[in-house]
């Protein structure tokens, strides 16, 4: 299990918020903590503590007004960690090369590839071959539902009719490299992970997987690496230290395995 690093960008400011808040409205959200940091220092940062595969996130979207100094924000984080973070948030193959240049190792998609609440192939198809099988992280956020866990889009604003499950694993992974999964239920609120999601991603033995959501203490890490059989990777946000939450940094580092950067 592999510790994954975030920057979240919102309205120009690294943020973590509660991951069911956003609004495109006025640009709300309901915020766990703003940074007086700047992106580029928290690049730096994980960059010398020798960690890749981090994701820096623009939660506004492309039509907000706040969008431009946000990107600047997400383009300078790159820049100041090149080939060692991923970029997310209204990535398509129009404008994946503008992060991709910058520095980004992969690029994030979700709402691009769902369309009408199913997967759009033909979009999925286009995005592959613009920037590479290689170079691509499929997003798959989503919410609990009666029947298992469905797929959200939009700024996790839109639930779509796909279930995260073996089967669509099975049937996407072909296009990507990896994938993202946020829990939004529990996304921002330090109460506990969603195990019975891990638990599935942890039985299904594909291309790399992290999970997102809910980690708040030592044992949430225990419990994730046991359920998801030390090989679905881990993000924790509001809860850490460094974000202003109760779990120190130092001690994430050393109960999960870590990919270091290769000496120069």
């Amino acid at each position: 299990m592999e510790f994954r690093p975030c920057i979240d960008i919102h309205n120009g400011k690294v943020k973590q918020i509660v991951g069911g808040s956003l609004k495109d409205d006025k640009n709300l959200v309901e915020e766990n903590f703003v940074s007086e940091q700047d992106a580029a220092f928290f690049a730096k940062f994980y960059k010398d503590a020798g960690l890749r595969g981090g994701h820096v996130i623009l939660l506004n979207s492309k039509d907000s007004s706040c969008y431009e100094r946000t990107k600047i924000q997400a383009l300078s984080a790159l820049r100041a960690y090149p080939g060692g973070l991923q970029a997310g948030g209204g990535i398509t193959p129009e404008n994946a090369a503008d992060f991709l240049e910058a520095g980004a190792s992969h690029v994030i998609v979700t709402s691009y590839v769902f369309r009408d609440g199913r997967i759009h192939f033909e979009n999925l198809k286009k995005l592959a071959d613009t920037v590479g099988k290689k170079r691509l992280v499929l997003d798959l956020s989503c919410k609990k539902m009666e029947n298992g866990y469905r797929v959200v889009t939009d700024r996790w604003q839109k639930l779509t009719l796909e279930k995260v499950d073996e089967l669509l694993l099975d049937k996407l992974y072909s296009y990507c490299d990896e994938f993202l999964i946020h829990a939004v239920d529990v996304e921002g609120k330090a109460e506990g992970i969603e195990q019975n999601l891990v638990a599935l991603l942890g039985k299904w033995n594909g291309c790399p997987v992290t999970y997102a959501g809910g980690v708040h203490s030592y044992e949430d890490l225990d419990l994730l690496q046991r359920l998801g059989r030390n090989h679905v990777n881990v993000t924790i946000g509001s809860a850490l230290d460094i974000f202003g939450g109760g779990l120190s940094w130092e001690r994430v580092m050393e109960l999960c395995g870590r990919t270091t950067v290769p000496a120069d």
